[in-house]
């Protein structure tokens, strides 16, 4: 038994989340692709076998009310919120990440014009901030430019390039470290992600909230590759919004729905470009004129996708007792010990790490350059190690701390020096 081997039995017995490994359902395989789609957790197929065969076999119609369907999003929008630093009310799940993006930075732009036109000499994303919703395409408040991050999940950025062209604006791609000096008094919305997915980099969200408050403009976060992952920080760093996805880190199955955060002081300017009968103030009404409902609840657009909503509800419950903080601490141990041993296991210079080895800069994955990675991937798979190859040359390990533990880091690495080898 190696050195390394005895240090990682040592290490799963001090670990203070060990337990919750249980409340999932695994196998012999080491898992490492939790930053794409997270593991099952037990509790959700006898979940999901209650809602389909009584809330919706028996009680069908009914469940709307008696079974809570109609309050899921903002229900579970208040169980996620604690995971990413936010009071409850300014969540509401529902809709995909894409869809959650392009009303969140439709409605940045539109709170920048709203702010301009009211003469609001503060950051637009300021308590207190004044003005009624703006209207899409007025550059009135000559905030005429969107910052999307360059390095981003590509359909982040072709969101980004039609919410520019749906609200006249010119949208200029920069790397989150040019942000600071590429704000000025044009920038309308700042579109950045919280974790780079190629290469696992957590970005400074604070500071950057904070360049983008100062510039006057409005920050708009992806959270894909952090929630579930380590503390965000939303209400304490003052993020205007703020979206993210429910399959990784929160586990929440293939395809879940996402969500949206609009910080509560900005709700009543939340001028979504996709109003629907669900966020109606009176969405029974049925009404010809459109008013938005008060608070988060104006983010819903149309009918929950109740199935895989009440899924991911379920799935949420193994985070009861477990604290964000001993989360981020067992990621950048389990991270760290990766990183160490692939240094013993795989050869010299047959790989390199493109994540940070700064913990202040790393977010839960480490992505190693490796020139046949594809390839190198799929023998990891057949060898029982799963994690992800993304074009043209990284492989993608990412660590879920909940049911991922230091005797798989280690195995991980040592099957990646013999297939190396």
């Amino acid at each position: 038994m190696s050195e390394l081997t005895t240090r990682a039995g040592a290490l799963d017995a001090a670990d203070e989340l060990a337990g919750v490994r249980k409340q999932f359902v695994l196998d012999e395989v080491v898992y490492l692709d939790g930053n794409s789609l997270g593991a099952l957790p037990a509790n959700v197929p006898g979940h999901v076998e209650d809602v389909v065969r009584r809330q919706w076999g028996e009680l069908r119609i009914r469940s709307w009310d008696e079974s809570g369907w109609w309050t899921a999003p903002e229900r579970i929008g208040d169980r996620i919120a604690p995971l990413v630093g936010a009071a409850p009310g300014q969540i509401v799940v529902g809709d995909s990440t894409s869809v959650n993006v392009f009303k969140a930075l439709v409605a940045a732009v539109r709170m920048a014009d709203s702010a301009g036109a009211a003469g609001s000499a503060g950051s637009v994303g300021s308590a207190g901030a004044v003005g009624s919703a703006g209207v899409a395409g007025s550059v009135g408040s000559g905030r005429d430019e969107i910052l999307v991050d360059a390095t981003t999940f590509p359909t982040d950025g072709y969101i980004a390039e039609s919410a520019a062209r749906m609200t006249g604006r010119t949208l200029r791609p920069v790397t989150p470290a040019e942000v600071p000096g590429a704000l000025s008094d044009r920038t309308a919305a700042v579109l950045l992600n919280h974790v780079d997915y190629r290469t696992g980099r957590l970005h400074d969200l604070p500071s950057l909230t904070a360049a983008v408050h100062d510039a006057g403009a409005v920050a708009v976060w992806d959270l894909c590759h952090s929630a579930g992952a380590l503390p965000v920080g939303l209400d304490e760093h003052g993020v205007d919004l703020a979206v993210g996805c429910t399959y990784k880190y929160l586990n929440g199955g293939p395809g879940s729905p996402a969500y949206l955060y609009v910080r509560r002081d900005l709700q009543d300017r939340f001028d979504s470009p996709l109003p629907g009968w669900n966020s109606h103030a009176e969405p029974f009404g049925m009404r010809p004129a459109f008013e938005p409902a008060a608070g988060a609840l104006r983010g819903r657009v149309g009918t929950p996708d109740i199935l895989s909503m009440l899924a991911l509800e379920a799935a949420l419950e193994v985070w009861d007792g477990v604290r964000i903080e001993a989360v981020r601490a067992k990621s950048l141990a389990l991270t760290d010990f990766f990183l160490e041993c692939v240094a013993a296991y795989v050869p010299e210079g047959r790989v390199e790490s493109v994540t940070p080895g700064a913990h202040s800069e790393r977010g839960s994955q480490v992505a190693l350059r490796c020139d046949d990675a594809g390839d190198v991937m799929k023998r990891l798979i057949e060898r029982g190690v799963v994690g992800d190859f993304r074009h043209p040359d990284v492989l993608r390990f990412g660590f879920t701390p909940l049911y991922v533990g230091f005797a798989d880091v280690e195995r991980a690495a040592r099957v990646l020096g013999e297939v190396l080898r």
